[in-house]
């Protein structure tokens, strides 16, 4: 009996020291951010872009009630000195505190990118302790980093959802770019021996009608929102030149190990993309050497497939046929990393890690190089790439069916 009550008491007694809801925040106090726009005036002011997912209007839509007739999304833009300033600015717009901790897309516009670099805007964006900085970061090309914030999607009804579902996508089945978050823009810039890229994003079309509902609501849209090439940056953070060719995008992407699935084409004889595989496999290895005191770089790519398009006749039930076609598609794979180095080191900056390859394996002969690197040792740099192919399938028919006709 007498232990029963002391129990009791202990129980009571802790009751005391549990925390309550001390910081609670309730959700119509609140101003959900999905994506922030960041652009700069010619004046050299900073204007914020506020994407805001408006809570009620998302779930109407979704669930087909009242509220299909009203953007799912705000955006409210500020202008300031600085950062800091119109964050705190924003109050004389916003009716709710502004909530970070959902925010998962940032839009630097190319502007900013060029002039100011990237260093001033992840500091302040790091500093922020209810900011996530697994938040995806695009470069806005040949636009203001405010129309991509707010232009209206029709398949996503959140545009910065949108943005990273493409990104995801792309990567994952057309291998052309590299979804790039805000930690890991911060440790390549923190470290000596690579440069950023991160991907670009434009929006095509009428800007003034992509900020409309209705653009949500037609089959043809009037202005997208599109993935489109690599911004390349210098140690330092600024933006200095852009990839747009699809093969040497995809060679960035084949450099990096970042390759899910993508596609090989190569021609047979007279006839182009005679035959493409469709990568479902794929290991990349940077390998470092020192011949006679210089760096030499080799790159083994090895890749398994299935034949997914033939528009020649191959014989694909014979061996012989697949290991000449392995051989045509190494070739092909090949050039088309070796067209990406050589613009590498045309432009003399290494965002693809060459120099942290051999600073692993050599770092005595490193720490002579690396502050030259970009300048002297990289334009002279050889590199030679070894590609090998394997044909595991032709898909659900060995010969194409032109094979059957009379075709010479």
């Amino acid at each position: 009996m007498i232990r029963n009550r002391v129990l009791a008491v202990i129980m009571l007694l802790s009751i005391i020291v549990l925390p309550g809801c001390w910081d609670k925040r309730e959700l119509t106090d609140l101003a959900i951010i999905s994506a922030i726009g960041i652009d700069r005036t010619n004046e050299g002011n900073y204007v914020l872009h506020f994407q805001i997912i408006n809570p009620g209007n998302v779930a109407g839509g979704l669930q087909g009630g009242g509220a299909g007739d009203r953007p799912p999304v705000s955006v409210y833009s500020i202008e300031g000195d600085n950062m800091t300033e119109a964050l705190r600015k924003a109050s004389m717009k916003v009716s709710r505190r502004l909530y970070f901790a959902h925010t998962n897309l940032i839009v630097i516009s190319e502007k900013l990118a060029k002039e100011e670099g990237l260093d001033f805007v992840l500091d302040n964006l790091d500093r922020d302790t209810e900011f996530r900085t697994t938040a995806t970061v695009v470069i806005a090309h040949k636009t203001k980093a405010e129309n991509i914030v707010k232009t209206l999607t029709p398949i996503d009804k959140i545009p910065s959802n949108k943005v990273n579902k493409t990104l995801d996508f792309t990567q994952a089945q057309y291998g052309r770019v590299i979804k790039t978050n805000i930690q890991d823009v911060i440790k390549t810039l923190a470290a000596s021996t690579q440069a950023p890229v991160i991907p670009g994003y434009l929006m095509i079309g009428d800007s003034e009608k992509g900020i409309s509902l209705e653009n949500t609501q037609a089959t043809d849209p009037k202005a997208i929102l599109q993935a489109n090439g690599l911004a390349v940056f210098d140690k330092t953070g600024h933006l200095k030149y852009w990839i747009e060719d699809d093969t040497v995008s995809s060679g960035v992407v084949w450099l990096k190990n970042q390759i899910q699935h993508t596609y090989i084409n190569t021609d047979w004889g007279k006839t182009k993309d005679a035959v493409s595989l469709q990568i479902t496999h794929q290991v990349t290895k940077l390998s470092p050497e020192m011949r006679n005191g210089r760096p030499r770089i080799h790159v083994h790519v090895t890749v398994e497939g299935i034949i997914d398009a033939v528009k020649y006749p191959f014989q694909l039930s014979d061996p012989k046929v697949l290991a000449s076609i392995e051989k045509a598609l190494n070739k092909e794979l090949e050039h088309e990393i070796s067209r990406t180095v050589k613009t590498i080191k045309k432009n003399k900056i290494d965002f693809i890690g060459f120099g942290e390859t051999i600073y692993r394996k050599y770092p005595k002969q490193w720490e002579k190089m690396k502050r030259t690197w970009d300048k002297e040792y990289l334009p002279e740099l050889h590199v030679d790439v070894k590609a090998e192919t394997y044909i595991r399938r032709t898909g659900l028919r060995n010969n194409p069916l032109r094979h059957q006709l009379d075709y010479e």
